[in-house]
């Protein structure tokens, strides 16, 4: 049984910084952090695969989120600067063992285990 579980979502005004935390209990091909705003669809924020660490970003991120991993603790972070107020939405925390390419995954929107999520707002 796999288990994620993230933390560290918080109400912080625009412009602020927050990291997030997922802890996991098994690593996996593709690892990552999606997001889901009320009425939107869920959308894939950055991707990490541990053997070579390769990372992928949503365009709406790159520049402003950093993902990475602490293999030693099973920790896997998203460091989130310069937030805005359509970076407010519920995080969730997803590995997959089947890894078609980071990017699509991201894309493709799904995963074989979730986290049960962290909310982050951001106030303008």
């Amino acid at each position: 049984q796999v288990q994620l579980e993230e933390s560290g979502g918080a109400s912080v005004q625009a412009g602020g910084s927050l990291t997030l935390s997922c802890v996991y209990t098994a690593s996996f091909k593709c690892m990552g952090w999606f997001r889901q705003a009320p009425g939107k669809e869920r959308e894939g924020v950055a991707a990490i695969t541990p053997i070579t660490t390769a990372t992928e970003y949503a365009d709406s991120v790159k520049g402003r989120f950093a993902i990475s991993q602490d293999n030693a603790e099973l920790t896997l972070y998203l460091q989130m600067h310069s937030l805005k107020p359509e970076d407010t939405a519920m995080y969730y925390c997803a590995v997959d063992r089947s890894c078609p390419g980071l990017r699509q995954w991201l894309l493709r929107g799904t995963s074989e285990f979730w986290g049960q999520g962290t909310q982050v707002t951001v106030s303008s």
